[in-house]
């Protein structure tokens, strides 16, 4: 495919850009605030990333962010890390996510829906809102206070919702696991931040089954002796343990939620990286940073609003679960899934879609390519006239995945691939309502985030791969990493490449025409012969063949100077690698990629492992490949199946 004239896949109509929330962004900003009224989306963003300050300043006031203090200035330090965001300013997030209420009591803000595929179950605006203030209203009775930290190990189910919103109202720090993870994960995570209270299921169910998960809640209370109360959610439907308190208890009482005024840069969450190579990153950002860079996604890219429904199938492991609740900003009816994602069938996701009317839809690009294999036909299982938009993240949409949403979905499907991270838990480029999408492409760099393709130099690269930068500060990058007093941790996560300009690890092509293509990430990136290769490229080319479930492709410099770089494929059920499935995936790679892209040897293995939030493990494979043992190259629990590893460690060993 060339990158350079290619035909759009879809392009939103005059009326669709007309409504577009974007759209009358701009018109009112070039009125009030000196943006651009001509040039479009392009134009909107130069001047986002120029005029840093009166974008962000604009935003507060397009969607009425309440500051209950005055801030003295949008910026008070530029420098990255350690930029200042509205300093003087107090407000509560919470606070603006149940806004909604005062317009939509006897709306549903949240709908849930589990493995069951019964009837939805709505949460209305004024119930969620009266549960807050109950539960805000006990969390301040036990003592927890403005910086405390509250945990849940939870699914994805409204009680989370509702224990998130009310640590916030009083102040404290929420963190989150999904039950699925065990004991060590857990612990991994929580014991680093001390938490005062954890909110627990019983168990969970999830691919038809019943997990009880009593004694891992045992062993969590055990181990964490910060701990001053403990909440039980009887999902299962168990008696409640000893000591521990009653969810419906805390929530009974009618009471209106008091909310705390914290400083703008008061820390809100705790979110973790995958810690495959050692104890997972504590990343930590603030109330004000979030609020205001999740209206301007979700409003101004996702182009959600009170009208809409939103669904994004997530665990409460994975940021796209916060990101998910931040829909209430903008008075959207959120959408929460509990359950597998192929579960009764593949089709699961978009049984969801069809039973909630949802508007926005999103899921992994994994999730749609394996649909593709299965042969899954949404629009003729299911209505799915409501859905403006399908969203993907977790890995690059490959190309067959953009036409299969085409084709399968709706050929006026706007389809929006977007990337980001778990660091700013938000997107640096995608979704863009007013904008053609290209097959393969994200649409555009978000406002505000000044994002770049650098060579190792420091220069810029148009239609050519570079690492992914980000030259100015956003709102939601963390304000720190915990338990790092001295910030050498975090400086050295994004800013030793680049002095003051944050390096998020990604490979990426900025074309002329100002879209992204993401290529994998640079860490664990290919290079063969002085030329830099995206694995998620030769992922994209080998899982179109049938007989392949998923491959790993992985680049090891050996001591002699040489390269090798064998690429490891999980077949399908029944298929076998033999002779003519080994020349059908060089021809493919040869033909799709280039000869240069060919690995050294096809090895076949019996599954691709994955952090806890699905995401396949190049970095810990390549050192146990590279002879590091087990324990040093892979922190146990940050991986779904260890016993996977085991195989890629025999191999080293043999070929030692």
């Amino acid at each position: 495919m060339s990158i350079m004239n290619p035909q759009p896949l879809w392009q939103p109509d005059p009326e669709r850009i007309a409504q577009a929330q974007v759209t009358k962004f701009q018109a009112w900003a070039a009125e009030n605030h000196g943006a651009p009224s001509q040039g479009g989306y392009a134009a909107l963003h130069r001047w986002s990333v120029d005029e840093l300050d009166t974008f962000w300043k604009a935003v507060t006031e397009w969607f009425d962010v309440r500051f209950s203090t005055p801030y003295t200035r949008v910026l008070g330090d530029r420098s990255m890390p350690g930029a200042q965001w509205f300093p003087g300013a107090t407000l509560n997030y919470a606070e603006h996510a149940l806004r909604a209420t005062a317009t939509r009591a006897d709306e549903p803000a949240l709908l849930y829906v589990d493995e069951t595929h019964e009837q939805p179950r709505p949460v209305t605006w004024s119930e969620l809102r009266r549960q807050v203030g109950s539960l805000a209203a006990e969390l301040r009775g036990l003592g927890v206070r403005p910086g405390d930290r509250v945990s849940g190990y939870l699914p994805n189910i409204p009680q989370a919702v509702v224990a998130l919103l009310a640590t916030a109202a009083v102040g404290g720090v929420w963190t989150s696991c999904a039950p699925d993870f065990g004991a060590r994960s857990v612990l991994d995570r929580f014991q680093q931040i001390e938490p005062v209270l954890l909110f627990t299921v019983d168990g969970y169910r999830y691919g038809g089954k019943e997990h009880d998960r009593r004694d891992i809640v045992a062993e969590l209370r055990r181990e964490l002796p910060t701990l001053r109360a403990v909440v039980h959610i009887p999902l299962l439907g168990t008696a409640a343990p000893e000591g521990a308190l009653e969810w419906s208890a805390l929530t009974a009482a009618d009471e209106e939620p008091v909310f705390e005024q914290v400083p703008f840069d008061h820390p809100l969450w705790v979110l973790y990286s995958s810690g495959t190579t050692g104890l997972p990153k504590a990343i930590v950002q603030s109330q004000g940073g979030i609020l205001v860079e999740h209206l301007k996604q979700l409003g101004l890219h996702c182009d959600l609003g009170p009208e809409d429904r939103f669904f994004w199938y997530t665990s409460t492991g994975w940021m796209m679960w916060n990101f998910l609740v931040s829909g209430l900003l903008t008075g959207t009816t959120i959408v929460l899934y509990d359950g597998s994602p192929g579960y009764p069938d593949t089709g699961a996701q978009w049984r969801v879609a069809e039973q909630t009317g949802a508007t926005l839809y999103g899921t992994s690009a994994a999730y749609v390519m394996a649909c593709r294999k299965a042969d899954v036909r949404p629009a003729r299982d299911f209505d799915l006239s409501q859905v403006r938009c399908v969203a993907t993240t977790g890995s690059p949409l490959p190309p067959d995945g953009f036409r299969w949403l085409h084709d399968e979905v709706r050929d006026d499907l706007w389809i929006a691939s977007v990337s980001g991270g778990t660091d700013v838990c938000s997107c640096f480029a995608g979704a863009v309502p007013t904008l053609p999408v290209y097959i393969g492409e994200l649409q555009a760099p978000g406002l505000g985030t000044d994002l770049r393709s650098w060579d190792p130099s420091g220069e810029p690269l148009i239609d050519e791969v570079g690492e992914l930068v980000v030259t100015n500060p956003m709102p939601s990058m963390p304000i720190y990493f915990w338990n790092d007093p001295d910030g050498n941790r975090y400086h050295d996560s994004y800013f030793d490449t680049y002095p003051g300009v944050w390096r998020h690890g990604d490979w990426i092509t900025v074309t002329s025409r100002r879209s992204v293509v993401i290529h994998g990430r640079s860490d664990s990136t290919l290079n063969r012969q002085g030329v830099r290769m995206g694995s998620a490229d030769i992922y994209e080319a080998v899982e179109r063949l049938p007989e392949i479930k998923e491959s790993l492709v992985i680049g090891i410099e050996q001591p002699d100077g040489g390269y090798w770089m064998p690429l490891f494929v999980h077949l399908v059920p029944g298929a076998v690698l033999d002779e003519e499935l080994l020349t059908r995936i060089k021809q493919t790679i040869r033909e799709q990629l280039s000869p240069r892209h060919i690995p050294d040897e096809i090895i076949e293995v019996p599954g691709v492992p994955h952090t806890l939030t699905g995401k396949r493990i190049e970095v810990p494979v390549k050192r146990l490949l590279q002879g590091t043992p087990l324990e040093k190259a892979v922190n146990p629990g940050s991986i779904d199946n260890l016993d996977l590893l085991h195989f890629y460690e025999e191999l080293a060993r043999k070929r030692a």
